[in-house]
């Protein structure tokens, strides 16, 4: 079964904690929460389906949005239904996507289906709308249910020209005895069903209809919306409200106004997850595609060679992008060229187009097959997924290519899912016709941002020129001086602004003029700069062409130069360079027979706790019953009772008899902690329900009907008591905590590695940081809204300019996986920097501004820090910085101090 990375669990968790906020708060209200966790500000709600939640995850291209759609639908049915046998209705965009969904969905060994599995069991029934008229009233509530369908079926104004809202008598158990209050919103017989449905009568006008879509509309299903960006008329939002869904989750790389983006995964959460192949080497060709396929092969060649000592078998495989039946590289001339020209055996080359399907029945990661070469014209055919994929060859001209971005898609995915061994296999690689790298890369970012779900800035950094071919026949270039630890600094591309018109360089300085050439063009102008220019150098020439510019467009004429200096940050890397960061030790404990680092797990043990030391209490829940409302109350938050009489009062098999002994078999799978054994679990599960049946006077039945809130409450009460015997144990043995010896650092440190560093928010400031270790830097903000310099970024700045400083990483926090923390009474801390210096110690930064420096949390993490700092022999160091110290110095003098 497939685990779910970080980030898909942390986009599922913001998922599952705005839709319980939407049950005691608006929509909007809950929705302009949850992006302010983000520092997220300036997005409205947009209202679609009145007060029915409406929100939307973006996931890049390869992201794994399917098996997060998988998991949504329990998570979903929880928070808003309060089922654990929700009915679903999953969207797809085409009908060749809805079979291949359905197939996944239905097969017990797909991940997909497991998915669904690992919540409910074997209680899972897939099906597509002509299947559904099998589905039994008994079976509703019984079991999950999950119908997939395209969004065509239910996109129609007029319901009678679409079997969805048709009568269909086999439904008629479904709509039996329904109370008036039920069926007065459902959709009646009309006389334009009688001309489409002979069988019906005069007699059947007025009556409810038997049809998909009112049964639909009676289950309240959650909607899934796969490719969400594709349907935003005013015509589907109709078709939608009418089968009265309970919330939708919309599934899209790419979304548009409109689309309620709830959470953005980055595309550096997926290459620390090692789902992504980055970055992509882009090669440009102006000579024409024969160079380009020439250059591609050579790459290719490269890569098997290179794969030959990894320990899984792989086989590099290149997708070349013909040119149209009207062009110069068709399918048949590119083919027969890699033939006859490039020695390339036939039965390496394969044609997948709308007529020639070679793939179809071929199994790429067949060690047995011999396939290297793909050659297409457009899109490969939907579905089609080979992580072998490594080389993209686009013939077409850059400007007029149409589908490389996702061809470029099927490049990125990586094989098996883990980083290789060799970095040069952790890369993909594109060659493109085009005059220069700008060119293409400018395009190819376009295609990336608008197409592939990518943000412009990460565009920026993830493509980077190809610097040398150190292939056969190839000279190569000559790489530049390197850097400490030996890496060759690669040679930086040069800068490429375009202009709608040449500007005035009347008044330019002469040292500007020098490095300047202005290239007159059919759209404006063309500035062009040396890569080799200084920072400085770059930031008077941009004030000088932007100030030569209308008002209007220096903020596109900004983003140009913000792309350039990413490329540059990226090329200019430690990491990128294959340089390595040092190790920090991390603080441990000596636990008689073995050392131990300071985890939460260790925390709690150290308290010796148990849940039945403590008094039975569940402070913030009550419940409030009448004969036609249900009203519960979760620490001090009122939540919203919907009433699914199908489902309310079922717990599994059981109706209305389910027993305590039912409640708490049950409370205890949703409550489960991996520190709690079973037992200990089930005699407090007993303890709480009787305290607040007995002594509490809420009656079972109450309980039974409340029981996910009261497991999300139960869950959050053991979360507290754990939280006492974290601070017991923190606080008793914070003085013995210690980072591990020199001989015991390979197994007690933490490492920053190469090309895992989940960034969001990447900075984009004018400022050129130099000693980075990473391409990008996460959530850096060079000015406040009120256009100050921001706190942080003068510490950075400090930082990067100490000469003592080798490099350095901003931290990003409540990443443990890939981010350096230090154990605190509660959880764990992220200092906000970490330098290596060149003398090879570690220096940790935790910065805080004026409001915060002094408060209970801030005094903790400084007395772990000095911990960490004094036993380490003085191989670490932590500075707590603000913005004035005691002793009235600024950040830059209090880093020189702690240095000096």
């Amino acid at each position: 079964m497939l685990t779910l990375k970080t980030y898909q669990q942390t986009a599922l968790t913001v998922l599952t904690q705005f839709l319980a906020d939407t049950r005691s708060q608006p929509v909007a209200q809950a929705y302009g929460a949850t992006l302010a966790t983000q520092n997220r500000t300036g997005e409205t709600y947009q209202p679609l389906f009145g007060d029915i939640p409406c929100v939307c995850l973006r996931v890049p291209t390869g992201g794994g949005k399917t098996i997060m759609a998988a998991h949504a639908v329990a998570l979903t049915g929880k928070a808003v239904l309060d089922s654990d046998a929700p009915i679903a209705l999953w969207l797809t965009p085409s009908d060749t996507i809805r079979t291949q969904t359905l197939e996944a969905l239905a097969n017990a060994r797909h991940p997909y289906r497991q998915a669904l599995a690992q919540h409910f069991g074997d209680r899972v029934q897939v099906c597509d709308l002509e299947s559904l008229q099998t589905i039994s009233p008994h079976d509703v509530g019984k079991a999950a249910i999950v119908i997939v369908a395209t969004i065509q079926a239910f996109n129609v104004t007029d319901t009678a020209k679409r079997n969805v809202y048709s009568f269909f008598e086999e439904l008629a158990p479904h709509f039996d005895n329904l109370p008036p209050q039920l069926s007065a919103g459902l959709e009646k017989v009309s006389e334009a069903d009688l001309q489409t449905q002979p069988y019906l009568t005069a007699k059947d006008l007025g009556r409810v209809k038997y049809s998909v879509a009112n049964w639909m509309h009676l289950q309240q299903p959650i909607v899934i919306v796969d490719e969400a960006h594709n349907n935003r008329t005013d015509r589907f939002f109709k078709s939608l409200g009418r089968v009265n869904p309970s919330c939708v989750i919309e599934m899209t790389a790419t979304p548009v106004p409109g689309n309620n983006v709830l959470y953005h995964v980055a595309a550096a959460e997926l290459k620390a997850e090692q789902m992504i192949k980055l970055p992509i080497v882009l090669a440009e060709h102006p000579q024409g595609w024969r160079e380009c396929l020439r250059d591609a092969r050579l790459t290719r060649d490269r890569l098997e060679l290179i794969a030959q000592h990894e320990p899984d078998y792989l086989r590099p495989i290149a997708l070349v992008q013909a040119m149209p039946i009207n062009g110069e590289a068709t399918v048949a001339v590119v083919r027969q060229h890699l033939i006859e020209q490039e020695q390339i055996p036939e039965d390496q080359i394969a044609v997948a187009t709308g007529t020639q399907k070679e793939l179809d029945g071929i199994n790429l990661f067949d060690p047995a097959c011999p396939i290297r070469y793909v050659i297409t014209v457009e899109a490969l055919k939907e579905g089609w997924d080979c992580s072998f994929a490594y080389v993209l060859a686009s013939l077409q001209s850059v400007n007029s290519s149409k589908d490389v971005e996702q061809l470029l898609g099927r490049v990125l995915r990586m094989p098996y899912a883990k980083n290789r061994t060799q970095d040069a296999l952790n890369r993909a690689y594109a060659h493109i016709v085009a005059d220069n790298f700008a060119q293409a890369a400018a395009t190819l970012k376009d295609r990336m941002v608008q197409n592939m779900g990518f943000e412009r800035l990460e565009t920026a950094a993830i493509i980077i020129p190809q610097q040398s071919l150190p292939l056969t026949g190839g000279t190569g270039g000559t790489p530049t001086a390197g850097r400490s630890g030996g890496a060759a600094t690669p040679s930086l591309p040069d800068c490429h602004i375009e202009l709608p018109k040449v500007p005035d360089t009347q008044n330019w300085p002469d040292d500007i003029k020098a490095v300047v050439q202005i290239r007159q063009t059919t759209q404006g102008a063309t500035v062009l700069l040396s890569g080799g220019v200084s920072s400085d150098t770059l930031a008077q020439a941009e004030a000088f062409i932007s100030n030569a510019m209308p008002a209007k467009m220096r903020e596109k004429i900004k983003e140009q130069f913000d792309a350039h200096r990413a490329v540059r940050q990226a090329l200019r890397a430690p990491a990128q360079l294959g340089l390595t960061f040092a190790p920090i030790p991390q603080l441990c404990l000596n636990l008689g027979d073995h050392l131990e680092v300071v985890e939460r797990e260790t925390l709690s043990s150290l308290g010796d706790w148990s849940l039945l030391d403590h008094q039975v209490q569940l402070a913030g829940f009550s419940l409030t019953e009448t004969v036609n409302s249900f009203e519960i109350d979760v620490n001090g938050e009122k939540v919203k009772w919907r009433h699914i009489d199908a489902q309310q009062l079922q717990l599994n098999d059981t109706v209305s008899h389910t027993s305590q002994q039912d409640l708490v078999r049950w409370l205890d799978v949703e409550v489960r902690q991996p520190d709690v054994g079973q037992t200990q679990m089930q005699h407090y599960l007993v303890k709480m329900v009787t305290h607040l049946t007995a002594e509490r006077g809420i009656t079972l039945t109450a309980l039974v009907r409340a029981r996910f809130q009261l497991a999300q409450t139960l869950i959050k009460e053991i979360g507290r008591l754990r939280q006492l015997a974290m601070a017991k144990g923190f606080q008793g043995r914070l003085m013995d905590m210690a980072v591990p010896s020199l001989e015991q650092m390979a197994h007690y440190s933490f490492h920053f590695q190469a090309g895992q560093y989940p960034a969001r928010l990447m900075y984009q400031g004018s400022y050129e940081f130099n000693k980075h270790f990473y391409p990008m830097i996460h959530d850096l903000r060079e000015k406040t809204q009120a256009g100050q310099v921001a706190e942080e970024f003068r510490c950075a700045q400090a930082i990067d300019a100490h000469a003592m400083v080798k490099q350095w990483v901003r931290n990003i926090e409540r990443q443990d996986k890939f981010s350096f923390w230090l154990p605190t009474s509660t959880d764990y801390f992220y200092p906000d920097f970490v330098a290596e210096l060149i003398d090879g110690r570690v220096l940790a930064i935790e910065y805080k501004g004026e409001p915060y420096k002094t408060n209970d949390d801030s005094r903790e993490k400084n007395m772990v820090g000095h911990q960490w700092e004094q036993s380490s022999g003085g191989r670490c160091l932590f500075l707590f910085a603000v913005q004035r110290d005691d002793e009235g110095r600024d950040v830059f003098q209090q880093l020189a101090h702690k240095l000096n």
